[in-house]
């Protein structure tokens, strides 16, 4: 039986590389007045610790969860860093059609999750 940390890593190393990504993606949105090749690079550039964390947090999942759990986790995670990043790094608002999108999203994860159905 795989043990609690090999439950608990990959979660964390997942919330971890998509800090990351989500800087990689969106970060730039404040900086405006940069050539798009320049952002594109230093994207790259975060992406790829992004994957460090990633790829790691797939492979040790695998010994606890199958394929679309991890996926269906990385999207709610996806999902929660966001609208976090959102809010205090680019200034949006959080509407209630955003908290519902992403709970319908939530949901289909725990689908995934919940056997047999």
């Amino acid at each position: 039986m795989p043990s609690a940390w090999a439950a608990t890593l990959p979660i964390l190393m997942l919330v971890g590389s998509n800090v990351f990504m989500t800087f990689a993606w969106y970060g730039h949105l404040k900086i405006e007045h940069r050539p798009l090749w320049l952002i594109v690079i230093a994207s790259w550039g975060i992406a790829f610790f992004e994957y460090w964390l990633a790829v790691p947090a797939n492979r040790i999942g695998r010994q606890v969860y199958d394929p679309a759990e991890l996926k269906a986790m990385q999207e709610v995670i996806t999902l929660a860093v966001f609208a976090v990043f959102s809010v205090t790094y680019l200034g949006e608002r959080f509407t209630l059609n955003h908290g519902v999108g992403f709970a319908l999203i939530a949901l289909g994860a725990w689908f995934v999750f919940k056997s047999p159905l």
